[in-house]
Order: C-alpha cells, then structure tokens, then sequence
C-alpha cells in the first residue's frame, strides 16, 4: 500500500486575507522522524567548494530506517565553531556564496549575468502577482497591500523532496522598492525585504540590479554581461528545523529563481523587439 507524501509544513500561521490558502498535513517530518537522516561528510581536498575553515565538510539529507544514529549529526563543539564560507560559480552562471553568521544563521549571496536591460528585469521583479507562474517553487504571491514604495506580499514556496516529500513555507514580506541610483559607469535599483511574518526566525534581505556600461565590470565573471541580478537573503529558521537542511534547499531554490527570472526578463526584451 503507498503511503501518503510527508510534508515538511513550517509552523502554520494564518494568511492575512485567505486562511483557506494555509497548507496542513496529518504526516509532518521533522529532524526528530526516524525516516530522515542528517549526516556530515568530508569533502576531497579537490572539492569545488571554497571553504574558509581547515576542516571541509559537506551536508547531505538520506532518507530511510536505518536505526543507527552515531554518525548523524556532528558533535555540538563542532557545530558551535566550526566557521565556513562557500563560494561556488555553476556551469550555468549563477553565483552562491553561503556564510556562517552563527550557529543557526546563514548569509545567502548570489549572482546571475543577463543580456536583459534593468528595467527590463525590474519590471519583471516588480511584477509580484505574476511571479507565481514563471518560478517552479513559487506557489502562491500575492499583493496584500502597497503604500508608497512598500508593497506587503503573502508568498508561499513548496518544493518536492525525494520519496514524496514536500518542503512548504510561507510568508508575509514587506518590501521596499528604491530609488533608480545613478552610478559613475552604470544604474543600480534596489528591493530590500524583510519578513513581518512566517516560518522563519530570520528572514531578509535584498534583490539588486546593476546595468554597467561595457568593459566596467567590476566582477570579471560577469564581464561579458551588462546587467547582473544579485539577492542576498540573511536567513534563521525556526528552533526544531536544521539551518543546514534549510541551507540546501534554499541554495537550490534560488538558483532557480534567478534563472527563471532571467529567462523571463529576456522575453520582455524579445517581445519588445518582435513588436518593433
């Protein structure tokens, strides 16, 4: 007999318009479920990975019954100073920088190139409602109110896990769209964003778009492109879920988004130009 999917639902809160749109589930995995494992693996000295402690180490989330549990977690002296920093470009352009801010709180950088102009991808971004049908993980957004340059979103992301599982949060951000900044070589728009509310102790940061003029790059990984997309996200998540487990996820989550977002900022430019 198949079993139902196991959610992985944050601590529910209700919706400020729709509480009918809050995920439940009879079948909530936690660090505690003997069907999750948690384990910590040393990383070849040839890994890709820059760490900036002596100590390289990897993360990985099993899944299955296996009952012993000595190799499960680290011990906590380790956990508690075992300092890192991950800095990683993909075959696919997208930068991830991952810092340690403490013990249960991780500094999220990334990076994408674009051929799309500024207000191209600006206009994309701001687009909040539509966001939810170009992002795989994004299921819901929604624009809860807007007073000046702050606009309250309601935004819920659920991601498939393995065996069935499904990764859910949710939260009610406020941001604030800044003034277009003119730069010596280039423009600079900024989002920053906070959670007012949600499944996270933590959870803010910044979108940043900058189109420079040619050969002003000042990242020559990006050289090549005249606009870069970069969020940064501080992130803490509650008490009984593993920052390391919601590194991951939110790691791969926003890849996806920057090149989906970028996939979307170049069909604007190529509608504009279709139209011409």
């Amino acid at each position: 007999m198949q079993s139902p999917p196991i959610v992985l639902n944050f601590s529910a809160f209700p919706h400020p318009r729709a509480a009918a749109l809050a995920t439940t589930s009879s079948n909530v995995a936690t660090s505690h479920s003997p069907s999750i494992k948690f384990h910590y693996t040393n990383a070849s000295p040839s890994s890709t990975l820059l760490l900036a402690s002596s100590s390289r180490r990897c993360f990985t989330c099993r899944f299955g019954n296996d009952s012993n549990d000595d190799d499960d977690y680290c011990n906590d002296d380790e956990t508690e100073t075992d300092d890192y920093s991950v800095d990683l470009v993909g075959e696919d352009g997208v930068l991830i920088s991952v810092e340690k801010l403490d013990k249960s709180s991780r500094r999220i950088r990334s990076k994408i190139g674009m051929e799309a102009s500024l207000d191209a991808v600006w206009s994309v971004l701001t687009d909040y409602e539509k966001l939810s049908e170009f992002i795989p993980g994004l299921v819901v957004s929604e624009l809860v109110e807007k007073e000046g340059n702050r606009v309250r979103l309601f935004q819920m992301g659920q991601q498939n896990l393995a065996l069935g599982l499904k990764f859910n949060a949710k939260a009610v951000l406020d941001c604030f769209e800044k003034e277009l900044e003119i730069l010596p070589h280039g423009r600079r728009r900024e989002i920053d964003f906070k959670m007012v509310e949600g499944d996270f102790q933590l959870f803010e940061g910044k979108w940043s778009i900058e189109q420079l003029d040619k050969g002003e790059a000042l990242d020559l990984r990006f050289k090549d492109f005249p606009t870069t997309l970069a969020y940064t996200v501080d992130v803490k998540p509650k008490m009984w879920l593993p920052v390391r487990l919601v590194e991951g996820r939110l790691c791969n989550e926003i890849k996806t988004n920057l090149l989906s977002i970028r996939d979307a900022a170049q069909k604007v430019i190529d509608c504009v130009i279709h139209d011409l």
